[in-house]
């Protein structure tokens, strides 16, 4: 296994897969009557079987390309998708390094329990290696770290990390728990390095994950002479680079595709090393453009 560090009993691989929602978007309405929705139902009926065979299918070859941090939440789906996908891969379950989070819904809900068995029970699994909730919902959080607490001592739970936390509601979990988050995950990008958030995480011991590693593909980014010289340099695309330098910054890229040569190129990252030199360079394209959401001033309720 390919590792960034340990964890308090485990190493945890350098690179992440997230597979994300098995979802398909369909302009059909049901204001359609008589034999055209039956027909319309035939048609989604259809899609949906396309969309979950070709999900099961991604995620098979991301395990058997050899990605064994699956990243996954709660707010995703029930599992059971990921679970097939597990079985038909044929790794190990103590290769694995499964995480999943605690959804929104679930905070709001106080059912955070109540969802996380669910997931155990359609995974198939005694446990995750990591559980982290999705976002600090405000004024609820801090009960689902709690609750996150327990399910750890009863040994549901390997280790504990959060997910788009600021300084700040780190310091308040920090106030109250019995046992600290181990890894955390927020948004990280060459537009958007995050310099002194992932230094503080890091002088608290936390192992930081970086969602949207590449940008999602911002033209900003994508289309910087800086990375075409680099590409040409290194003889290696613009999105082996990034995630590199991720990696070289002491980052776990998680990444994101259904595409079995994209999945083969994001993990293609560990026969190069970038100089000095050149990760400063792309350390400066920084503007501070942050493309999700900030935790401190979104509608919870949508996410």
């Amino acid at each position: 296994m390919i590792t960034l560090g340990e964890l308090s009993n485990r190493s945890i691989p350098l690179i992440g897969f997230g597979p994300g929602i098995a979802g398909y978007s369909s302009k059909m309405q049901k204001k359609h009557a008589g034999i055209w929705r039956y027909y319309y139902g035939i048609i989604n009926r259809i899609k949906i079987r396309v969309v979950r065979k070709n999900y099961i299918d991604a995620v098979t070859h991301a395990l058997n390309i050899g990605y064994r941090l699956i990243d996954y939440s709660s707010a995703y789906g029930d599992g059971t998708l990921l679970q097939l996908a597990i079985q038909r891969s044929g790794v190990k379950r103590e290769d694995l390094f499964i995480t999943t989070r605690v959804s929104n819904w679930a905070q709001r809900e106080g059912k955070v329990r109540e969802e996380f068995m669910k997931f155990l029970k359609n995974m198939n699994l005694e446990y995750v290696d990591l559980l982290q909730f999705h976002w600090p919902v405000t004024d609820l959080y801090l009960d689902a770290w709690r609750e996150m607490e327990k399910l750890y001592e009863e040994g549901y739970v390997k280790h504990l990390g959060v997910a788009n936390c600021h300084q700040h509601h780190l310091e308040e979990i920090f106030k109250i728990c019995k046992h600290r988050p181990e890894v955390g995950q927020f948004e990280i990008h060459p537009l958007f390095t995050q310099k002194p958030l992932i230094q503080y995480y890091k002088d608290n011991d936390i192992v930081v994950e970086a969602y949207t590693p590449i940008a999602r593909y911002d033209d900003r980014l994508v289309r910087l002479p800086l990375l075409k010289k680099l590409e040409k340099k290194y003889n290696k695309t613009f999105v082996q680079i990034i995630l590199r330098w991720h990696i070289q910054n002491g980052v776990i890229p998680l990444v994101r595709s259904m595409s079995k040569e994209h999945l083969l190129e994001n993990f293609s990252i560990f026969d190069f090393e970038l100089t000095q030199e050149d990760m400063a360079a792309i350390d400066a394209i920084n503007i501070n453009s942050r493309l999700r959401y900030d935790p401190d001033n979104c509608d919870f309720s949508i996410l």
